[in-house]
């Protein structure tokens, strides 16, 4: 999934949302094979349906959360639907009870749902401010039947990097040095970067940096990183949990005015089914725990490693003494 379509999918997405249910019809929760059905004391306390969109990252959260709420007591299990607009109403009837989110994405979203598309677009709610992000949330959830719990650090937006050479030579820390020191930039990226806020125009109109063009490799693709890599392009566009970066000998510059927007990982759960204070202290101290560092290594050894997700979330939460072993 690419970050960088995600607060504009959020709201495009609307549009298409009928349709898309229509057709799916029944699929839309069809057992993910590959997944957990983690058991917490036969499930004592009752079943939770986790739900996962089809990227690994949310594969990988969702396998964090049914294990850490089969170790308080639960049933889980994990189901894999295609995308939000498909899972988000499974959610609020209760057919899924829990998924892991993105605070600007998901406010976003239900912007678009609940204002329409084009008045969701002319005003956003979502900013690079995460606590005003996540009650611009609440506020549109709460009504909808959806319990939002805390974002934790972790964090999963847009970012720029440059070659460590790079940076060193200009003295680069920040995006905003990357604008003062005048230097020319392309950046490997998806096309749509030419357009999108977040990307080149936001780049030149919130930090004066002279982007010469856009060389549409991809967001974070390995071909996007060698074309940096090899002082093709000078930036490359990728997200805050890539991996991968120090293969390349490329660093990640502060996007220190905040261009982005918060998209910190929350879960959000159907208020009715999994409104349960023990659900939320449970998923609580698995936010707390959670870094962006650590999710971006939980990727690698999914993506790079071959590894199951089930199983990196269970060595996670062990290690972390967050679940017993």
């Amino acid at each position: 999934m690419s970050k960088t379509s995600r607060i504009a999918g959020a709201v495009i997405g609307m549009i298409a949302l009928a349709g898309s249910l229509a057709a799916c019809g029944g699929d839309s929760l069809e057992k993910d094979k590959g997944g957990s059905a983690a058991s917490g004391d036969s499930g004592k306390k009752g079943s939770l349906v986790v739900g996962a969109a089809a990227f690994t990252e949310s594969k990988v959260l969702a396998e964090l959360y049914a294990q850490i709420l089969a170790d308080a007591g639960y049933s889980t299990s994990v189901t894999t639907v295609k995308n939000r607009e498909l899972y988000e109403p499974s959610l609020e009837k209760g057919e899924i009870d829990v998924v892991p989110e993105y605070a600007a994405t998901i406010a976003e979203f239900l912007n678009a749902k609940v204002n329409g598309a084009k008045a969701a677009e002319e005003k956003p709610v979502a900013s690079g401010d995460a606590t005003a992000t996540v009650a611009a949330l609440e506020k549109l959830a709460t009504p909808r039947g959806l319990k939002v719990l805390p974002a934790g650090d972790a964090v999963d937006q847009n970012a720029f990097a440059v070659t460590k050479e790079f940076a060193d030579k200009n003295k680069l820390t920040t995006l905003s040095d990357l604008g003062a020191s005048k230097l020319k930039v392309k950046i490997a990226a998806g096309d749509e970067c030419e357009v999108r806020p977040f990307c080149a125009p936001g780049l030149k109109k919130t930090y004066g940096i002279d982007v010469t063009g856009i060389d549409p490799k991809g967001v974070g693709t390995p071909q996007s990183k060698q074309a940096v890599k090899d002082g093709k392009d000078q930036l490359v566009l990728t997200t805050t949990t890539d991996a991968v970066l120090d293969s390349y000998g490329l660093v990640f510059l502060d996007d220190d005015k905040k261009l982005q927007n918060a998209d910190n990982v929350l879960p959000v759960l159907n208020a009715k089914d999994a409104g349960a204070p023990d659900i939320a202290e449970a998923l609580g101290k698995l936010t707390q725990a959670l870094t962006t560092e650590d999710l971006a290594e939980l990727n690698r050894k999914v993506d790079a490693e071959r590894a199951k997700p089930a199983d990196v979330a269970k060595d996670y939460l062990q290690s972390k003494g967050l679940i017993k072993k």
